[in-house]
């Protein structure tokens, strides 16, 4: 197993690197340089590009801030044909979320299911189908370049290998538009977080603690000049802890750090940054449940906002690795992540409109996923079925490289023509062995009379009908040439893309004997398969004024499936292979008057995929539609901020293999939800809260079991005891709301939100 970090060992690299930097920078302080004298790194990679006007009272949703995601050329949200929204780090902060699938929670057009912990997030956008879980159709990004090639393997999702901590200095979320086409597999839009730079000198330290729950925590940051033309930013956390759900063991250990370092030149930048998460969180699985009255609630002794199904007592699970070998694994580790990453990034002017950038990025990625999981809900015993993973291999290679010529046409236009290639290597290899155990309420292991007991009752070859002893290593290389074309004349700014996605998957999946103490040869599944998609995006946006504009565009896009499609279908070549295709159109309005600001965006988004879903065996070919509206605003006045959101979808099923479903609410699907974060600040003091809210849907496809709508709220406190200390009180979810955001489709089990949790920060800046 891998061995978890001691408690301090991350958060004594930083401090220790912080205090050097800190005392290197105070005694060696460059001679301030001139703008003109060092030209600005790129918007694409600068943690404040020189064009970004800080928001004002008028411009809360930072109108005219330059973007980066899914963007071609430079440009501004007013002037863009996409719909972004950008969240800085005083916000993320601000949010009190505990995990990034939580922070996306505030994001208006994403469906952020954060219910399982630091991973296996569900996510989409605008009522695209979240068919079994992860995120399909939405890429994860660190600094423009995906964290794995697919966002919806099981027991991998990319949110497991990311951690929103001080090194974040803004959030941009883009949602359909160019992410069919600048990027792969994510034509629902792309979650890109951007690294700080070091540009703007300075750093933070802090220490959190659970007020009503075990955990500790520090985190630190720190950017410096370290001469005229370099800069270096480092920082990282610390944790240990039980978690905001009583466990009786300490589940939270480890923590993360991350470096950049930046050279400016004559005609660009070079950056180089390495990253190491070595972190150990729980895993919450779907407790027991029952349908009343056709509406999901837990089973009698059953809390879904507390419960944890791991027991202390529960003894080590026994299950072959990869190789073959019987290996004891402790329950108690749940997710257990790491990950090392080294990336260059460069962007150079090359002299008579031509630039060049180039991103690299190679990651190692492995761990083990933990959880129990309600397989029924019998009583007073259910049976659990213990979800043991091996992620033996997620590493990956990512190169982005593109050229671009900008064409001064006269008059105030100008033609920008982009051409670039993504190439990509994703490994996917994990070992499924999932054991059942008879639990009581409390999670203790027992005999069908009672009595305590570590013996499962059954291994995997018994599991769901013996499709969880498996184990599989698939390579999947990733080739797609793009274009764009932007033409930028006066008002108007008209924008066309196009893609050419070639995958090539090769490998063996295998599944385990009948008694589970071997693996199969007979059962040996060669993957040996090519596909490949082109896709559009075609947009426009016309600016009125300084305060208005608005935009339309049109986009086809493609995710293709990674381990999701290793059941049953041949992979050989020697069939077709299904891809999920999205085809889009939207329309918006970008306004400000005053100290309200609000970007409106209608849209219509139809989906063709194929799917399986391992707990049920089940297979499905479906085809979706989507329609609605996102709202996003900001208002400001004196010491009151308002911002908000709300998307409302009517989404339905339109073709199924199962033709009572046809003309169905997909699952999961609400018709509204909505955000709402407003703050008061007085001298010294800041109140604030976030409330996110969802209106019913449905469990199932078939529309029988209905999640009832909610609205949870993240409080928080701020006063500044001095100009560089703060202390800060955080509520989370803080009306205790049971909020379920998933359950099975017979309804015996179902997940929810976390209840409430409260902690206490002391922060000092510098």
């Amino acid at each position: 197993m891998n061995r978890i970090p001691a408690p301090s060992r991350i958060a004594a690299a930083v401090a220790l690197a912080v205090a050097q930097l800190g005392a290197q920078a105070q005694t060696a302080a460059p001679a301030e340089v001139k703008p003109a004298e060092v030209p600005a790194a790129p918007a694409a990679a600068a943690s404040a590009p020189a064009e970004t006007k800080p928001a004002t009272a008028s411009d809360g949703l930072q109108l005219d801030a330059v973007i980066v995601t899914g963007q071609s050329t430079r440009t501004s949200k007013m002037k863009s044909s996409v719909s972004i929204s950008t969240i800085g780090a005083e916000q993320i902060e601000k949010t009190n979320a505990t995990s990034s699938a939580e922070l996306l929670r505030s994001v208006p057009g994403i469906r952020s299911e954060s219910s399982g912990g630091e991973g296996n997030v569900n996510a989409t956008s605008r009522g695209i189908p979240i068919s079994a879980g992860g995120a399909r159709y939405l890429q994860f990004q660190e600094d423009g370049l995906p964290i794995l090639m697919f966002g919806d393997i099981a027991f991998g999702t990319p949110d497991q290998f990311l951690r929103a901590d001080y090194n974040v200095e803004r959030l941009e979320v883009v949602r359909g538009g160019t992410a069919s086409t600048l990027t792969s597999n994510s034509p629902g839009g792309i979650i890109n977080f951007l690294s700080k730079t070091g540009d703007e000198p300075g750093g933070a330290m802090a220490l959190t603690a659970g007020l009503d729950y075990r955990q500790m925590r520090v985190d630190a940051d720190y950017g410096a000049k370290l001469g005229p033309r370099t800069s270096l930013h480092i920082g990282g956390f610390q944790r240990i802890g039980e978690g905001a759900r009583k466990a009786g063991f300490i589940s939270e250990n480890g923590g993360q750090i991350k470096a950049n370092l930046t050279q400016q030149l004559d005609n660009g930048y070079v950056r180089v940054s390495l990253k190491s998460l070595d972190d150990r969180t729980p895993t919450y699985l779907p407790t027991p449940s029952r349908v009343n009255n056709g509406t999901i609630e837990d089973m009698p002794g059953v809390d879904g906002r507390s419960s944890f199904y791991i027991h202390p007592g529960l003894q080590r699970d026994v299950t072959l690795d990869r190789n073959g070998n019987l290996v004891a694994n402790n329950p108690r580790d749940g997710l257990k992540v790491k990950s090392t990453a080294f990336g260059v990034e460069t962007a150079l002017k090359l002299g008579d409109g031509w630039t060049v950038d180039e991103k690299f990025r190679k990651s190692s990625n492995s761990g083990r996923f933990m959880g129990m999981f309600a397989a029924n809900n019998a009583t007073p015993y259910f049976n659990g079925v213990l979800f043991n993973t091996s992620i033996d291999s997620l590493d990956n290679l990512f190169n982005d490289l593109k050229l671009s010529k900008a064409f001064n046409l006269g008059e105030s236009n100008k033609l920008t023509a982009t051409g670039g290639v993504f190439t990509g290597v994703q490994d996917v290899a994990l070992t499924w062995n999932w054991n059942t155990y008879l639990l009581d309420y409390s999670g203790q292991p027992v005999t069908a009379g009672g009595a305590p007991t570590t013996t499962p009752i059954s291994t995997a070859a018994g599991t769901f009908g013996g499709c969880c002893g498996r184990t599989f290593d698939v390579q999947y290389t990733q080739l797609a040439p793009y274009a764009a074309l932007a033409w930028e004349a006066g008002p108007f700014n008209i924008d066309a893309s196009v893609r050419h996605d070639i995958q090539k998957a090769s490998g063996y999946a295998m599944q385990d004997t009948a008694d589970g103490t071997a693996w199969d040869p007979t059962t040996y599944q060669t993957v040996n398969y090519k596909v490949s998609h082109t896709s559009y995006s075609l947009g426009a946006n016309f600016q009125f004024n300084r305060n208005l504009s608005v935009f339309g565009r049109v986009s086809n896009g493609v995710a293709f499936s990674a381990d999701r499609l290793l059941y049953g279908t041949p992979l050989d070549g020697s069939v077709g292979i299904n891809v999920n295709e999205i085809d889009q159109v939207e329309g918006g309005v970008k306004w400000r008057q005053g100290n309200l600001s609000a970007f409106v965006t209608v849209f219509d988004a139809r989906t063709k995929e194929s799917n399986f879903e391992a707990t049920t065996q089940t297979f499905t070919s479906n085809k979706y539609k989507s329609q609605g509206i996102e709202l996003e605003a900001a208002y400001s006045m004196g010491g009151l901020r308002l911002a908000g959101g709300a998307t409302f979808t009517d989404a339905q099923i339109t073709d199924s293999q199962t033709a009572s479903q046809v003309g169905n609410k997909p699952r999961r699907q609400a018709d509204l939800t909505y955000q709402l974060s407003p703050s008061y600040a007085i001298g010294d003091l800041e109140l604030g809260a976030a409330l996110v809210g969802t209106t019913k849907s449905f469990a199932d496809d078939a529309n029988t079991i209905t999640m009832p709508g909610y609205f949870t709220v993240n409080s928080y406190l701020n006063y500044q005891l001095t100009p560089t200390a703060q202390l800060s009180l955080g509520v989370n979810n803080l009306f205790d709301k049971l909020a379920y955001t998933e359950a099975e489709g017979d309804g015996h089990a179902a997940r929810a939100l976390t209840g409430r949790s409260v902690k206490a920060t002391v922060k000092y800046t510098f």
